[in-house]
């Protein structure tokens, strides 16, 4: 059990009030965030109305799950150009959900350490012989470059068959799903927007 004297320090970060606003601005719902991150919907409430402070492993995977690094609750973005490494071996190897015995692809997020994103960019590994992810919908729109294999779009009630080196755009907010093709799987690049960056884009 936390002190006093810490439950304040932490209380004045805004931690739960930083996580539910990036939740709404990209329309989770508390049971779908659970799904990414193990957390129960009650325990996340929790969280959010700052009953609870997350751990940091807990905290770190609630940030993967928004793109954001951990500097993100606990401190103003600086005034300067934003400049963010992710180094390979600072990267986290992620399951499309937790706790999957043969998740669709397993993912990993190369700009999270920059603040205040305006795109969103994953390298994944979609395994030979994995199901399709479930179709999923998200604000903006995404864009998909093949970097090994061959892997199937889904979208609407369109079926995409894309190989090495062949990219393609779509507006993510139509139900869409991928599987990889073949007996080698498959994996690429993967840049998603907010709605608001689409908007803006020229």
């Amino acid at each position: 059990m936390l002190s006093d004297t810490l439950n304040k320090g932490l209380a004045e970060y805004g931690i739960g009030a930083k996580i539910r606003a990036l939740r709404l601005r990209k329309k989770l719902g508390l049971v779908r965030l659970g799904e990414h991150t193990g957390l129960s919907p009650a325990m996340l409430s929790k969280i959010e109305r700052g009953q609870v402070f997350p751990t940091l492993p807990t905290l770190l995977r609630i940030a993967l799950v928004f793109g954001v690094g951990l500097e993100h609750f606990f401190a103003e973005p600086a005034e300067r150009p934003t400049l963010a490494i992710v180094r390979q071996k600072d990267r986290i190897r992620l399951p499309e959900r937790p706790g999957v015995e043969s998740p669709a692809y397993i993912f990993e997020s190369l700009d999270f350490s920059a603040p205040n994103r305006q795109m969103e960019a994953y390298h994944a590994d979609f395994p030979a012989g994995a199901p399709a992810s479930a179709p999923h919908t998200h604000p903006g729109a995404e864009v998909l470059y093949v970097t090994r294999g061959q892997l199937v779009l889904e979208m609407a009630e369109e079926t995409v068959t894309l190989g090495e080196g062949d990219a393609v755009y779509f507006d993510s907010s139509v139900p869409h799903s991928y599987c990889g093709h073949g007996s080698k799987g498959a994996s690429a690049l993967v840049v998603v927007t907010s709605g608001e960056a689409a908007q803006e884009a020229p």
